[in-house]
């Protein structure tokens, strides 16, 4: 896999019309940038995320530009096997089909030798980006495997990176879930279902702030710049990308 980035692509009007695609995250800054640019391009979108009231903020700017969303309040820290079950039957039920997962839901707190951890903080970490996006991808497949094309869009991350010092588990989290997505890639590749990674550029996020806070945030591109990639990697045209860690630069 070369190590070069590409350049974001342009949106493609339509891309994802008459799908649906479930955002996890969707009130972070890559997750509502994604559900916004979803439902621009035709997606009905879910929103789950565990904070209502921002969720209910990014509903209303979703609905303005598409399709009306759905909202899923989800805490990924606390939810498990059966919850997703739950998520997988309702979404049957109630919307008739699944085309996309975007996993953009992250917990990371702050730059912490492992030996200061909290025992209850590197446990969430695991858990909310690596351990929680299979099972809620595990939960959902069946429903995936019955569209036509189908597509799981995890968050990827430089992994020379979070493995320095001071990452803890979410740096350990991020090689976890690139073993996934290749692990994945290949048991899915006879399927409808296309898996794959995105690894963005360095962008103007509250996670990078924790991480970087003497950097000067302005010379970053917003989170938006990189939501074309995702409706990219979720739309057909993205079967170019199946079962890569996509590297791209706004």
């Amino acid at each position: 896999m070369s190590a070069a980035f590409d350049a974001v692509p342009p949106a493609r009007p339509g891309a994802l019309a008459g799908r649906v695609v479930l955002v996890a995250g969707a009130h972070g800054a890559l997750g509502e940038a994604s559900a916004r640019a979803c439902a621009e391009a035709g997606a009905t979108v879910v929103l789950l995320g565990r904070r209502v009231p921002k969720l209910n903020r990014v509903y209303d700017a979703v609905a303005a530009l598409g399709p009306e969303p759905a909202i899923y309040p989800l805490d990924l820290e606390g939810a498990g096997p059966n919850d997703y079950a739950e998520l997988a039957d309702k979404l049957a039920a109630e919307l008739g089909r699944l085309d996309g997962i975007v996993h953009a839901a992250a917990d990371f707190k702050a730059l912490t030798p492992l030996e200061l951890t909290a025992p209850e903080d590197f446990v969430r970490a695991l858990h909310v980006n690596l351990l929680a996006p299979w099972l809620l991808t595990q939960a959902c497949l069946p429903l995936l495997k019955r569209a036509a094309d189908s597509a799981v869009v995890f968050v990827g991350e430089d992994l020379d990176r979070v493995s320095r010092a001071y990452w803890g588990g979410y740096g350990i989290a991020k090689h976890g879930l690139a073993g996934l997505v290749k692990m994945l890639a290949v048991e899915l590749e006879n399927s409808p279902v296309r898996v794959s990674a995105l690894q963005p550029a360095p962008m103007r996020t509250p996670l990078r702030a924790r991480a970087y806070f003497g950097e000067d945030p302005g010379q970053w591109p917003e989170a938006s710049a990189y939501a074309p990639a995702v409706v990219h990697l979720l739309s057909p045209a993205g079967v170019a990308q199946r079962g890569q860690l996509w590297k791209v630069r706004a």
